[in-house]
């Protein structure tokens, strides 16, 4: 099957294309653009492979599904759109930012910036009915982000993982924790972010060990 996505990572998912999953959620997919608004647009499904090809990956950021109201999505975990109004998880990562780093929060809720820096934002769903919140679970999303995940345990080492809740942990348990860091808390979510978010300092110990493993740190 023909996925439009970054040449690094149709190569190295190349199988995942081929299998009768995909063929299956690829016809979902469709026929949900066709009958109403689903987020992101199509162009952007695969906008976090797009700037973050597979041997620049530095960091992994799981997130669960695309945020399901106008204006937000873009196929980057936790982003919005420049000029759209902060989402309150995204509002607490960046406290969280000026808390462990002691800078300014940034004033643009894109986060772009990080995925051109090697910071994959990988949603375990792509996809998402308008207004709908999880309508596109369990319907092949989770076994495509599965593997991607898997093709970078497998291939790449000293990444940096970052697992901010439940889900999100239960997702890369099998992580090999001696040759990449695992970074998990609370899901920084208004309901969690005070059971372990706040104060977990997720970005200066990415940076840390970027440093100490020979790569440049990220300019969050």
């Amino acid at each position: 099957m023909d996925v439009r996505i970054e040449k690094s990572w149709k190569e190295q998912l190349a199988s995942e294309f081929d299998k009768a999953y995909f063929a299956q959620l690829t016809d979902f997919v469709k026929d949900e653009y066709r009958k109403g608004t689903v987020f992101p647009s199509g162009s952007n499904i695969f906008s976090a492979f797009d700037h973050c090809p597979f041997d620049k990956v530095k960091v992994v950021i799981l997130g669960q599904d695309p945020y399901h109201e106008p204006r937000q999505a873009h196929g980057l975990s936790f982003s919005v759109r420049e000029g759209v109004p902060f989402p309150p998880s995204l509002i607490n990562i960046y406290k969280e930012i000026e808390n462990d780093l002691g800078v300014r929060a940034p004033q643009s809720g894109d986060l772009t910036r990080w995925a051109d820096q090697g910071v994959l934002l990988l949603n375990a769903t792509l996809t998402v009915r308008a207004h709908q919140a999880g309508s596109h679970q369990n319907k092949g999303w989770e076994t495509f982000t599965d593997a991607v995940i898997h093709c970078l345990a497998e291939s790449r080492s000293h990444l940096v993982y970052i697992l901010w809740g439940a889900y999100a942990q239960k997702k890369g348990a099998f992580i090999d924790t001696r040759n990449n860091l695992v970074l998990k808390s609370a899901h920084p979510s208004p309901l969690s972010a005070y059971r372990g978010f706040f104060g977990s300092k997720p970005f200066s110990q990415t940076n840390a060990y970027l440093i100490a493993n020979a790569q440049s740190p990220i300019n969050w």
